[in-house]
């Protein structure tokens, strides 16, 4: 059984940083995609990020180019994503994601950014 475990949300004031941190559990994900999405109140999910199983290939929404970072420890299971310079509308539950087979969610963890 597949399992996301997100943490590191909270309350941050905008220009600030948090980094989120995703373990999973249940087999081996070394070989695996993973990313981050993200949802608003009142908004669907959207994309994020993604990175591949070696590292060597990121993707990014453009909305959060050159202020996010994904990255991922296989030893560890955990996928982080670097969030700097925060904007009010970064405000959102952010989900950790993997497909294997079918798309499996974390229980996702609160960002909020103060103006």
């Amino acid at each position: 059984q597949v399992q996301l475990v997100e943490s590191g949300g909270g309350l941050v004031q905008a220009g600030g940083s948090l980094r989120l941190s995703c373990a999973a559990s249940g087999r081996t994900f070394s070989r695996v995609t993973m990313g981050w999405f993200r949802q608003a109140p009142g908004k669907e999910r959207e994309f994020v990020a993604t990175i591949s199983w070696s590292g060597g290939i990121t993707t990014y929404a453009d909305f959060v180019k050159g202020r996010f970072t994904i990255s991922r420890d296989n030893a560890k299971n955990t996928v982080y994503l670097q969030m700097n310079s925060l904007k009010p509308e970064d405000t959102a539950v952010y989900y950790c994601n993997v497909h294997i087979g079918q798309n499996y969610w974390g229980q996702g963890t609160q960002v909020t950014v103060s103006s």
